[in-house]
């Protein structure tokens, strides 16, 4: 597979690398005609977790797959002592920048895991350039960590071992990264069986880059600092997202089991809908045709 991860995968599409802040690339590809929509990924993984459904996409919008910083092929800076260049807030920063850098100043958002997260804070602190966004298996991170139970912390175990102090997460993922990808994923409902061998080879060897591991403990470690205290603001504010937000789940997935994501989400956005599809966290993958069918509507609203 190519470093970028067309080759098997996005034909059609371009890659491109896009200078956010202090010296950070962010790694994209591009592909398709019509409204822009920015597309991210959520964790272990990359952007490669749309290869099932960029090609659909690609009818009806100029998709833009990214690379979250520390992820995939985009840079992995050393975390600063507070973990301020991985929080949600400088995340979504970079995320903004790649949208402007194809002359997207309004776009919409589709977004899984640790990307639904970012794409939560770029709706909120650049609510003039998210259009309307799709956030798939998430309930906000505040109320995910405020209300955690044991059900929650044994499913989510990664949750607290990666915020543990730098390095030993780090040296206990260096280790071996296929079997961190492999046991973390292959853990959920489903086991292994979604994943294509490619995507899963391809989720390895970026975790195998170095700082990989770092970066992806630093994401984690600025949600369960500066995110919180960000997060916090917003409420105690009162700010809430105007723009339409969509909430998609999996029925049988540890956010079902474990919190109410519509009423989690109308704590935070005015105009909320969703619902729980047949399968479990890892959506796009899982059941990317039940995805589309919801998705795509909903994107497409009002245009």
């Amino acid at each position: 597979m190519s470093t970028d991860g067309r080759s098997d995968f996005f034909p059609g599409f371009r890659a491109r690398r896009v200078p956010t802040d202090e010296g950070v690339e962010i790694q994209a590809l591009t592909g398709g005609n019509g409204p822009p929509l920015l597309v991210l990924h959520g964790h272990p993984q990359t952007h490669v977790i749309w290869h099932r459904v960029a090609a659909r996409l690609a009818e009806r919008f100029s998709v833009v797959l990214a690379d979250l910083r520390g992820y995939g092929d985009s840079s992995k800076p050393a975390g600063h002592a507070d973990h301020s260049n991985y929080s949600k807030r400088t995340m979504a920063r970079d995320m903004l920048r790649v949208m402007q850098a194809q002359g997207h100043q309004r776009f919409a958002v589709l977004a899984h895991d640790r990307g639904a997260r970012v794409a939560h804070r770029l709706a909120a602190d650049h609510a003039d350039a998210v259009r309307r966004l799709t956030l798939l298996d998430i309930a906000p991170t505040l109320a995910m960590y405020r209300q955690t139970n044991e059900g929650f912390a044994r499913a989510y175990w990664h949750w607290f071992f990666l915020i543990q102090r730098a390095p030993l997460p780090e040296r206990l993922i260096e280790a071996d990264p296929g079997a961190y990808v492999r046991e973390l994923m292959g853990a959920r409902h489903a086991g292994l069986g979604p994943f294509d061998a490619r995507a899963l080879e391809e989720y390895t060897r970026c975790l195998s880059q170095p700082g990989a591991a770092h970066a992806m403990c630093e994401d984690y470690r600025a949600a369960a600092g500066i995110d919180l205290e960000h997060d916090q603001a917003d409420r105690d504010a009162g700010r809430r997202l105007a723009m339409p937000l969509q909430v998609l789940w999996g029925a049988k997935g540890i956010v079902q089991r474990c919190f109410d994501p519509l009423a989690e989400w109308q704590k935070v956005a005015a105009d909320v809908r969703g619902q729980a599809l047949d399968c479990g966290h890892y959506i796009p993958e899982e059941a990317p045709q039940a995805m589309l069918a919801q998705a795509v509507p909903f994107l497409t609203e009002g245009l």
